[in-house]
């Protein structure tokens, strides 16, 4: 017996979600013999994104019953069934915690449609429940709301069920009751973790790095690991005693980090590649040329006035993007548009538009530190760039002026540079206004 499940939540900061819809369809294998759909008052606030997307707001369940008055129903109709949910984990997680919050310990087996879509269709562009739902040809009607995607994932369900003819898939992805949930001791490993950005360490009995990351919640993606499904995973979950961390504050201070240090301790289950980051540059000097033509070229190197991009499309998108901004010449992008041979003038404001670009997102030959937000409040900070190479990273009070090298140089954690963190800086800086850029002083 299966009970085909979705629920519609709150959003909101993990495991403080609540119940805002809630449909369940209990299938025997063949026909639909009960089933339950309510909407629920969750006694906290919708997040506006999710009201958009559900057509479900505050008002709507001000008079709808609150979750203890229908957890018996739910226990009920889902007794002796497994549950079945497009992203299990979800669902299962968000009705365990409302439970949870009763004093009931509410356990189920539980089996995912995109784990078995993925083993049973995996020539599927995509397994989101939408698109999948339209390439098989599944009707959907009333999308993210509880009912409409239960039915998509009960028919989905059913079309899976034949699919999987001799059932040995159905046997092996049905998961023991507490999936989704962590043991104690990975209980207690999470819950001593903060919700900030910052590398974490995952260690195995010895005390040996297994596993080295970078999040901007590293409570929320060490949980992610203990309950993930995949091979790694299992892994991780299986030989994982403690996990250690250190704050950063800053997203790109850990990303570099996390670099470097995968790079010097080779994690077991980290996949360290010894190629580079990226694959193609854009080259902005003349070349023996009067006119800076900008083409997106296939280089192993970052040389002199380059920069750098993980494929043609990055490189293409940065084209278009600077285009727009700094107003460039056709003829910078090779394309038709003023005749640089026949004036000299128009040549150079060309070109001076080129130099703009790369003077804003470049670091190379720059002496310049860049400044975020720190670990905690009245804190911030920064990355030290010398000649246009990484010198490390450190932290200051906010009323220390972040201008002079040396002193900067005295406080800071060293790091080593090569053409991946010159990457790693130029790709962050193209993508994140946020970081303040100060020229330093001698």
């Amino acid at each position: 017996m299966y009970a085909i499940l979705d629920i519609e939540s709150t959003g909101g900061k993990y495991n403080e979600e609540g119940i805002t819809e809630i449909a369940i369809h209990k299938f025997d294998g063949h026909k639909v013999v009960d089933k339950f759909i309510c909407l629920i008052n969750p006694e906290r606030e919708i997040q506006p994104f999710v009201a958009k997307l559900t057509g479900i707001n505050n008002k709507m369940l001000r008079s709808a019953p609150k979750f203890h008055e229908v957890a018996k129903r739910i226990v009920e109709i889902t007794e002796g069934t497994v549950l079945v949910a497009h992203n299990a984990q979800f669902d299962y997680r968000i009705l365990r915690t409302e439970f949870r919050r009763l004093g009931y310990d509410f356990q189920r087996k539980t089996l995912c449609t995109v784990d078995l879509s993925k083993q049973l269709i995996p020539e599927a562009e995509s397994h989101s429940l939408g698109k999948l739902a339209r390439s098989l040809g599944i009707p959907m009607s009333d999308r993210h709301r509880a009912n409409g995607d239960a039915l998509a994932t009960l028919k989905l369900f059913k079309l899976l069920l034949d699919k999987d003819s001799d059932k040995k898939i159905i046997t092996e992805v049905i998961r023991e009751e507490t999936h989704g949930e962590l043991s104690p001791n990975q209980l207690d490993m999470v819950f001593g973790l903060p919700s900030e950005t910052g590398v974490y360490y995952m260690h195995d009995k010895d005390g040996e790095i297994i596993f080295i990351g970078k999040t901007n919640d590293i409570k929320k993606r060490v949980n992610q690991h203990f309950t993930n499904v995949g091979k790694i995973a299992r892994k991780l979950q299986k030989e994982t005693k403690k996990v250690t961390y250190e704050k950063t504050g800053s997203e790109l201070i850990a990303i570099l980090k996390a670099y470097w240090e995968q790079k010097k301790n080779r994690p077991r289950y980290n996949h360290v590649s010894t190629k580079k980051l990226f694959t193609h540059t854009i080259d902005f000097s003349q070349n023996g040329t009067e006119h800076i033509i900008l083409d997106v070229e296939k280089n192993s190197s970052l040389e002199h006035k380059k920069m750098a991009f993980n494929g043609t499309d990055a490189a293409k998108s940065f084209l278009s993007k600077i285009s727009d901004e700094f107003e460039l010449c056709p003829s910078s992008l090779g394309k038709e548009g003023c005749m640089p041979q026949q004036n000299k003038g128009t040549v150079m404001n060309c070109n001076e538009k080129v130099h703009a670009v790369f003077e804003k997102y470049s670091i190379q030959n720059k002496d310049i530190a860049l400044t975020d937000r720190g670990r905690q409040t009245g804190e911030r900070s920064f990355i030290l760039i010398k000649n246009g190479r990484l010198q490390g990273f450190g932290f200051v009070e906010l009323n220390h002026q972040v201008n002079n090298i040396h002193i900067l140089e005295s406080i800071m954690t060293p790091m080593k540079s090569d053409e991946n963190t010159t990457f790693i800086v130029e790709a962050y800086l193209r993508k994140n206004n946020r970081l303040k850029t100060i020229p330093l002083t001698h």
